[in-house]
């Protein structure tokens, strides 16, 4: 808060700081414009910022990065790319086994806009594509060449589940132990949407008693991970700090837009204005 007090103007980078009702109450009268990174920013009480009269806007952002991150993780989880570079750097050689994607089933939870950007890449692989959503449009699912299928068959039949879903009151833990269970003791599920969407301590059981055969993971419930979280201690998982969006070409979208917003804030207008409906 120290850092913060008496300015007119902070830019936020995504979710990495809370700006709660209290934050914001603390730092209104100084604060006028709050950027955040993005079109949406969970961790932005959008409500105590109107009532505070600071004016939130969001910037633009690449449609890809996420996508690209998460057939990493796939890849690396399969082929358990993080131990055998590990054990080659300790002088050590080979000692997994792969798992392949062609002739396998993708399992989409959400098919959204990053969910729908999977599917080519999984045909390409020589995958089979499921999809399951609280409201998917089987017409949709139809135009993106997927299978619509209820959520308990996609978590039982898919062989990699990878979850692309907006976090809120409603999808929070949609992911629950129910699900996990469903899974085979050979598939594996991926998550770069937010954490709060899955119960991780069903999660961590799964992988501890070998109900599953991996996860990988970029989000989390608390970010940064601290450092006695149990998911550090995991087995058969690969990682990664939240990298989602975090590219050159994507902060360059960022940090572009940041300008303009505040330019037109300066010039008596919001550009790209959060508000509470959104």
């Amino acid at each position: 808060m120290a850092a913060l007090a008496g300015a007119e103007v902070v830019v936020a980078m995504r979710e990495r700081t809370r700006f709660d009702a209290e934050r914001l109450a603390r730092l209104s009268g100084g604060l006028h414009l709050l950027v955040t990174t993005g079109m949406a920013n969970a961790a932005i009480d959008l409500d105590a910022a109107a009532e505070n009269g600071i004016v939130v806007c969001g910037t633009r952002g690449r449609p890809r990065h996420t996508v690209e991150l998460t057939w990493a993780l796939i890849l690396a989880l399969l082929r358990s790319v993080p131990a055998e570079d590990a054990r080659v750097r300790a002088g050590g050689w080979q000692h997994t086994l792969g798992t392949e994607l062609d002739g396998a089933t993708l399992g989409l939870v959400g098919l959204g806009r990053l969910g729908s950007a999977m599917v080519p890449v999984a045909r390409a692989f020589g995958m089979g594509v499921l999809a399951w959503s609280m409201n998917l449009d089987a017409a949709h699912a139809t135009e993106v060449g997927v299978e619509a299928v209820a959520k308990d068959e996609l978590f039982r039949r898919a062989d990699v589940v990878s979850l692309h879903y907006k976090l809120s009151p409603r999808s929070e833990g949609i992911v629950g132990a129910a699900a996990i269970a469903a899974m085979k003791p050979t598939a594996y599920f991926v998550n770069t949407s937010r954490g709060p969407l899955v119960d991780t301590a069903a999660l961590l059981r799964a992988l501890h008693d070998g109900t599953i055969a991996g996860a990988a993971l970029d989000v989390y419930d608390r970010e940064p991970l601290p450092p006695d979280d149990p998911l550090r201690s995991a087995p058969r998982t690969v990682l990664t700090p939240h990298l989602g969006y975090v590219t050159r070409e994507n902060y360059r979208t960022f940090f572009a837009d940041v300008v303009e917003d505040i330019e037109a804030w300066l010039d008596g207008r919001a550009e790209r204005r959060l508000t509470p409906a959104d």
